[in-house]
Parts: C-alpha cells; sequence; structure tokens
C-alpha cells in the first residue's frame, strides 16, 4: 500500500504544480509537474507489475483495468503534454489516474486465470483505445465549455489555459482518429482470438462496443464529408464514449461486483 500512497502523492502534488504553471501560462518544456507525473505513472505501472508478479497473472478485474485505463490517461496527458496547452488536461486526468490506483489498492487479492498472448493482446488494446477515447471526451468537453463562455463572453482565467478553440477541435479528431483505430483493432482481435464472442456474457458487451465504433465511425466521417465540428462533434463524442463505458465497465461491474463472475 505504501506504493500506492506515494503516487497518488506525486499525482496530486504533480496537479498542484501545474495548476500553479497554467496560472503563470508557462506550460513549456519539462517543467517540475512533469517530472512528478512522469515519476507518478512510473510508479503506477510499477505497482501493478508487482502485483501481476506476486500473483503469476496478468490480473484485469474490474479495479484493476479501470487504473490501467487511468495509467493510460495520464501517461497520454503527461506523453503529449511537454508541448502546447495539451497539459491542462492533467489537472482533471491526474486526479482521476490516483483515484482509480487506490480504488484497485484497496481491492482484495483477486486470482486471475492466465491469459495467453492473443487474449492479452486483446485486452491490452482495448485499454489502450478505451484511455484515448476518454481523453477524447474530456477534450470534447472542454471544447463544449469554451464555445458555450465565448458564446456568453464570459470566458474565465482557467478557460484561458486550454488551447485555443481551432487547436482543440484538432486535439480532439486526432485522439478520436487514434482511439478509432484502436478500438478497430481490439474488435478484430476479439473476433479472431475470443473462442466464443457471442456467449451470453459477452453478447452485450460486443453489441455495445459494435455501436460505439459505428458512432465514433460515423463522426469522423461526417467529419470528413460535411466538416462536422463543434456542439455536434461533442455530443458524438460523448454517446459514442457512454456506450463504450457501458460496454466494458458496465458489464464488469454487474458480472464481477454483482454476480461475483468474471468479467
Amino acid at each position: 500500500m505504501t506504493i500506492v500512497l506515494i503516487t497518488v502523492f506525486a499525482y496530486l502534488a504533480a496537479t498542484g504544480l501545474l495548476v500553479l504553471d497554467l496560472r503563470r501560462d508557462g506550460l513549456q518544456g519539462l517543467r517540475p509537474w512533469w517530472w512528478l507525473a512522469t515519476t507518478a505513472c512510473l510508479l503506477h505501472a510499477g505497482r501493478h507489475l508487482l502485483t501481476w508478479q506476486a500473483s503469476g497473472a496478468t490480473d484485469m478485474h474490474f479495479f484493476a483495468a479501470l487504473s490501467l485505463v487511468g495509467l493510460g490517461m495520464a501517461a497520454l496527458t503527461t506523453l503529449f503534454g511537454i508541448r502546447g496547452r495539451m497539459a491542462a488536461l492533467g489537472v482533471v486526468v491526474f486526479p482521476i489516474a490516483a483515484a482509480t490506483l487506490v480504488g484497485s489498492g484497496m481491492y482484495a487479492p483477486h486470482s486471475s486465470e492466465v491469459l495467453d498472448w492473443r487474449l492479452q493482446l486483446h485486452a491490452w488494446l482495448a485499454l489502450l483505445a478505451y484511455a484515448t477515447l476518454a481523453i477524447a471526451a474530456l477534450l470534447a468537453i472542454m471544447l463544449w465549455l469554451q464555445e458555450r463562455a465565448l458564446r456568453r463572453r464570459q470566458v474565465q482565467g482557467w478557460l484561458r489555459a486550454l488551447p485555443p478553440l481551432v487547436e482543440l477541435e484538432t486535439l480532439l479528431f486526432r485522439s478520436i482518429t487514434v482511439g478509432f483505430v484502436l478500438l478497430t483493432a481490439t474488435l478484430l482481435t476479439g473476433v479472431l482470438f475470443v473462442e466464443d464472442l457471442l456467449a451470453q456474457h459477452l453478447l452485450h458487451k460486443t453489441v455495445l462496443s459494435l455501436l460505439s465504433w459505428l458512432v465514433f465511425g460515423g463522426l469522423l466521417a461526417g467529419r470528413l464529408a460535411w466538416g462536422w465540428r463543434g456542439t455536434k462533434a461533442v455530443h458524438w463524442t460523448l454517446v459514442a464514449m457512454a456506450l463504450l463505458i457501458l460496454a466494458f465497465f458496465g458489464s464488469k461491474a454487474v458480472l464481477e461486483l454483482v454476480l461475483q463472475r468474471a468479467g
């Protein structure tokens, strides 16, 4: 539990330093918050590696998977936050990563089934897709807040820390594109490697994931064909992300926490 507490402290300290840098508009370069965030991500990953080494299997139970998505979000924010104002996402992402790690740390040791490399590849692609698309959902919310503030001529100080509207929209669609590719790979590996994809406890997960994939794909097609942007892009992104959350974490929560079955 010590490594969990140290990691949480590093995440929260990075958040505090990032807030100070945002107020001073000093986001460029390897700032102190970046070093703390990098340390937190490494400790976060190390905690999972130690747990897997102790159990002899890659644990993907509900809280562990949630923690890994939080780690992915924090790592992406740290990596791409070195340049530009995407670092502002860290004010939200780092506390989320800390909270997911605490949830994983408080959960009792879980005996996990050993997965072969094909199912592990499928699982890792899924977690990367969720982390990337969760970043896109946060960008969509920030885009909506920024557009609303501009319409009302109420641009608050914290909104000035965000990238300009056009840059924020570009970041949103780049994130969606990368996430869509990862989600496509996740679905393909599921079809190829999961023996009983349409089993009772996987049917709703498969359907919801496909619906999310279709919504994200429709949004990207609309962007290319008709230049969709602004509020329309925000709504499509959030609907697709809600479907994806229900597909994976919704089903895992019911199966593992309510029904006490493997998810």
